[in-house]
């Protein structure tokens, strides 16, 4: 994802490191797995085989762990590319670029979360803020589960911030400059 606030974007990349870090984050199933087809949530039930809710299963898929009730309801709010039947169930793409969008648009719902996230993480917050998601992505640290690195995630959030405070601040030639091969 491109653009939009640089504050967002870093947790965002916090998520993803805490839920679903590897090299084809996009694509990742719960458990491990890759799906091939996006173009609407896998809606694949993996079962759990350890934590509190060993035996259960989980839909969750995607760069943010999201289980299909989840994208049920918060593709129809944020997605920006409806589909074209408007039917009930209708599917809404679950392609990486949906993921990301559909993600930055529910994180700065101000509704949703009781509170801006971005003022939060602006303010330094970034542990409150964790907290407030955890009950939605229960490795970040305040939830039912944590996983190894639950902990380091405020370091890792400062790490992407710089990376995308970067970013923001570099003078367009230098972005849109194509480096040099030699």
């Amino acid at each position: 994802m491109q653009g939009g606030d640089p504050h967002i974007r870093a947790l965002m990349r916090t998520i993803s490191a805490s839920e679903a870090n590897g090299p084809r984050p996009y694509s990742l199933l719960y458990g491990g797995q890759q799906v091939h087809d996006l173009s609407r949530h896998p809606e694949k039930c993996v079962t759990i085989v350890t934590g509190p809710n060993k035996g259960n299963c989980s839909t969750a898929a995607g760069r943010y762990q999201i289980i299909n009730n989840t994208w049920f309801e918060i593709a129809p709010r944020y997605h920006p590319k409806p589909p074209g039947n408007m039917m009930f169930w209708s599917a809404y793409s679950f392609e990486a670029e949906y993921q990301d969008v559909v993600v930055y648009r529910w994180l700065n719902d101000r509704k949703v979360w009781g509170t801006d996230i971005s003022q939060l993480l602006q303010k330094g917050k970034i542990n409150d803020v964790l907290r407030r998601l955890s009950p939605t992505w229960t490795s970040l640290g305040y939830g039912i589960e944590t996983n190894s690195i639950s902990n380091s995630l405020p370091n890792i959030y400062q790490k992407m911030l710089q990376e995308e405070l970067k970013v923001v601040n570099q003078p367009a030639s230098v972005i849109m400059t194509p480096k040099r091969s030699f």
